[in-house]
């Protein structure tokens, strides 16, 4: 199972998303046989991508914030 695939967060994985709603579009024999799987794999694939980019900059920004609130504590701390 994945997301939802049109969401803003998913912006580089538009065309593998097209493509694949294309392939289901062809009808239910068609997803039948597997003949979507390939699209199924790279929209999994490109999904994964996207998500651990947004996973390593939440880190990022998570680790910014977490420094910054440390820096006031101890401000505080040395001031009291």
């Amino acid at each position: 199972m994945h997301p939802h695939l049109h969401t803003k967060d998913n912006r580089g994985c538009e065309d593998v998303m097209r493509a694949l709603d294309e392939c289901h579009a062809e009808g239910f024999i068609h997803k039948l046989f597997g003949n979507c799987n390939k699209f199924k794999t790279e929209v999994n694939k490109c999904l994964r991508a996207e998500r651990l980019e947004r996973t390593a900059r939440n880190r990022e920004e998570a680790k910014k914030k977490r420094e910054k609130t440390l820096a006031i504590w101890k401000e505080i701390d040395d001031n009291s």
